[in-house]
């Protein structure tokens, strides 16, 4: 981390810069969907802290977090254009091991890939209201700060923003172990299967996953994949197995952590493949595979 000129010699305004960057990483993160991005608005708060009057800041973190809010809305605007002419859909950056990577953001846990594809469908102003609000517990008074309008309106975009995310939002499985069960299953299968080729893993796939499940790859128009959203079981399964016996290296396929819960990474070949899965009730409602070489540069 470099640091700006003007705080050098402020080494107590570094370290607490330092020990709050996770978590402004991830409210950046939050409104952003990429960590990339995420953390160059942090980077750039940081030397706004440098040029700022130290005496007209009374509150170092809530300056940080309200200037880290503003910048990432300026960005997600802008992105926005960019997003609705990307190759096929467009999926969050995804954080992936165990733990954050190289703790360099504090992820809340409903940030999942799953609902982060929600929130993209949300305005700029509505998300920001949202995710500050009802993911990272800001005051209105504090989001209105961010986002440039009155308190009242952002209640009224979060209001707005949350019926869209009560509607459309996954749901999600309590019991970690049980996800994590759930998870390993699938791997197992589609490596068993892509092993032997024999097809036989279609009917313990489809066991595994509910009738409605919904997959999602982003190749970003660099990886070749499905340019629309795979849906049914039947289409999803098939889609599934096919993929894996066409590339071959099932064993590549392990079990890690993406966003914080157990999801998959398949090392193949040269390229690396994220897979983010949604489970309820025992069964995986949805699969959200990252491709583009380009959202993958921090997986180790």
């Amino acid at each position: 981390m470099s640091r700006p000129p003007y705080v050098n010699g402020d080494e107590a305004l570094a370290a607490e810069f330092a020990a709050i960057r996770p978590r402004l990483v991830g409210v950046a993160y939050g409104l952003l969907g990429s960590v990339h991005e995420a953390e160059d608005v942090v980077q750039d708060a940081w030397f706004r802290l440098g040029r700022a009057a130290r005496s007209e800041i009374e509150d170092v973190t809530g300056w940080l977090v309200i200037t880290v809010s503003r910048l990432a809305l300026d960005v997600l605007r802008s992105a926005r254009v960019r997003r609705e002419k990307y190759v096929g859909p467009w999926l969050p950056e995804p954080v992936v091991g165990e733990g954050d990577p190289a703790d360099r953001v504090t992820l809340d846990e409903s940030m999942s890939l799953a609902m982060l594809v929600v929130l993209e469908s949300l305005s700029p102003a509505e998300r920001t209201s949202f995710v500050l609000h009802d993911v990272f517990g800001l005051s209105f008074e504090e989001v209105a700060r961010a986002v440039g309008r009155s308190a009242a309106a952002c209640r009224q975009l979060a209001a707005r923003a949350r019926r869209h995310v009560a509607a459309r939002a996954p749901r999600f499985e309590v019991d970690e172990a049980e996800h994590r069960r759930v998870v390993e299953a699938f791997a197992r299968i589609v490596r068993d299967d892509g092993d032997d080729g024999d097809g036989g893993g279609i009917d313990a796939l489809m066991a595994l996953l509910d009738p409605d499940v919904v997959l999602r790859s982003d190749g970003g128009g660099v990886v070749g994949s499905a340019r629309r959203p795979v849906r049914g079981s039947d289409r999803v399964g098939r889609f599934m197995l096919g993929v894996i016996r066409k590339s071959g290296d099932p064993e590549g396929l392990a079990v890690t952590t993406v966003n914080g819960r157990a999801g998959l990474l398949w090392v193949r070949g040269k390229g690396l493949v994220v897979y983010g899965l949604t489970v309820s009730e025992g069964r995986i409602t949805e699969i959200d595979i990252v491709m583009n070489p380009e959202k993958l540069r921090s997986v180790r």
